[in-house]
């Protein structure tokens, strides 16, 4: 109890650090306007805010990475400069990033060395990661290589490796959005011993159940400015979304009672070898989804996901066309254009490059998916006006801001253009349509209108399929839940029968299964 009295102490004390006025530009660009931030020593605090809000450029900032046009960063309350990360490390900030930044080949205490000072020897930084480990309860095996290593173990090494530095504060961008729910668990566990250890936290996270659940202080952004400051354990999580986006947001509804149609797509013991060195081959994948339902896929990143997506949309072709079918017919030889043909659609996980061509008009992305399906194209000859009327249609349907009438995809907000990627095949009206990571990186606003077409489009009679790690997605869309793990898809469950406990077993691969439900 000592510790935790403590830790109040440290939160009512002055700040750890102080950001006064931060003003950063890139351009015409304002990302960070006159950006007040305090953060107290024994303190979880969550800095929130839709993508662009100017999150990133502002810990950018904190971490040595950027330099501030205007403003002052005090440390204790000394004005400090932090010219790059090292003079940030020098003074106890560390930062985990979201996306790992590891070396598959190279071991755990390898990857962790390549971060540290020189001329500590190996030995003694394995004795040291056991020491933290075993401390904070991330445990790993400095020899293993990292290519073995789960979703959840990577970012241990992120952890342990700002740990080794001695932060008195520490930086932490989504650290859960690879982790099952029991790694969360375990995650906020150590975050907490942290901060009673008088460590200062800023939580960077789109999960507001989590802000409410780990911090005492949060600060909203919103279009480069500080727009709110609260304790997140007295506000809703509806309170917390509408500050980010400015407005309420829109409740997703449940679909009306409606009977299920016919099985419309299927795997069938659908196996495929990977195309990457450290790929995941998919093994023995059998999945039925029948007209008027959504299943959901969950599981840790890098289990299989890109490779399912693949071979479901044709990018990979099964060596057995009756490995997937499409409203009865063999299709796992057909390419994309023949399954499109079949009245199936596509939504890959990266928007910018996969799904659309940034340089590309909206129209002209328009074009890319429909060519095959007839409507925008005839005889090889592109028909211009009726793709600029597509675009229309789904910017008006799905309301898509943009600056004009047919910009280039490149130019829209992450939000829209996901918002437009996923409207350009529901106004197809497909029989079948598989999305992989729907919402990933959008505001609560489009998340909320993309989950609803996708609700919507299934009481039409489509089969859909959604491969979220977003746990919170799938039982808010799903009426089915299968799990990927290491290529292997579990039986699937009523998403109102089966709890987070077990989707994360299944996640880590240590749950029994059951036959598949029909």
């Amino acid at each position: 109890m000592a510790g935790a009295s403590g830790r109040e102490d440290q939160r009512d004390g002055p700040p750890l650090v102080s950001l006064r006025g931060i003003v950063k530009r890139f351009g015409t660009l304002t990302a960070n306007d006159h950006v007040d931030l305090d953060i107290r020593a024994g303190e979880i605090h969550a800095l929130l805010g839709e993508n662009g809000a100017g999150k990133s450029t502002l810990v950018k900032i904190l971490f040595g990475l950027l330099q501030p046009n205007e403003g002052e960063i005090r440390w204790q309350g000394q004005p400090v400069t932090l010219a790059n990360p090292e003079d940030a490390g020098r003074l106890g900030i560390g930062m985990v990033f979201q996306h790992f930044s590891l070396f598959d080949n190279l071991t755990v205490a390898e990857n962790i060395a390549v971060a540290l000072p020189k001329g500590e020897d190996m030995r003694s930084i394995a004795a040291r990661i056991a020491s933290v480990g075993e401390r904070y309860g991330l445990a790993l095996e400095p020899g293993r290589p990292v290519w073995t290593l789960s979703a959840g173990e990577r970012q241990r090494i992120e952890i342990v490796r700002a740990l080794l530095r001695e932060p008195r504060l520490l930086i932490l961008d989504e650290p859960t959005s690879v982790l099952t729910p029991q790694e969360a668990d375990t995650l906020f566990v150590t975050l907490e011993k942290l901060a009673a250890g008088g460590c200062g936290l800023l939580y960077i996270t789109h999960r507001l159940e989590e802000v409410k659940r780990l911090c005492s202080g949060a600060t909203v952004m919103r279009a480069g400015k500080v727009v709110a400051a609260c304790d997140p354990r007295q506000e809703s999580v509806r309170r917390l979304a509408s500050l980010m986006v400015g407005s309420e947001v829109m409740e997703v509804r449940a679909a009306a009672a409606h009977q299920l149609g016919p099985v419309r797509f299927e795997l069938n013991k659908l196996s495929l070898a990977p195309d990457e060195i450290h790929g995941v081959a998919l093994k023995g994948v059998d999945l039925a989804v029948r007209g008027g339902e959504i299943v959901g896929v969950a599981g840790v990143a890098g289990n299989g996901q890109a490779e399912l997506f693949a071979a479901m949309s044709g990018e990979s072709r099964a060596e057995k066309a009756g490995a997937v079918r499409i409203d009865g017919a063999d299709a796992g030889r057909d390419d994309i254009d023949a399954r499109r043909r079949r009245k199936a659609a596509f939504v890959p996980e990266e928007r910018n490059g996969h799904a659309a061509a940034p340089r590309l008009t909206l129209s002209e992305n328009v074009v890319l998916s429909r060519h095959a399906t007839g409507g925008v194209a005839r005889h090889g000859l592109v028909d211009a006006s009726a793709a600029k009327a597509v675009a229309a249609e789904i910017s008006r349907v799905f309301d898509v801001r943009k600056g004009r009438v047919d910009p280039p995809a490149g130019t829209l907000s992450g939000g829209n253009l996901q918002k437009f990627v996923v409207g350009r095949e529901i106004l197809r009206e497909p029989g079948v349509l598989i999305v992989n990571q729907p919402t990933w990186g959008v505001d609560a606003g489009a998340a909320a209108t993309i989950r609803q077409a996708l609700i919507d489009l299934a009481a039409r009679g489509a089969a859909v399929v959604v491969i979220s790690q977003d746990l919170d997605e799938i039982f808010a869309i799903a009426d089915r839940i299968a799990v990927i793990h290491d290529g292997h898809l579990s039986a699937t469950y009523p998403a109102r029968e089966i709890d987070r406990e077990k989707i994360g077993l299944l996640m880590a691969g240590t749950a029994e299964e059951r036959p598949h439900a029909a």
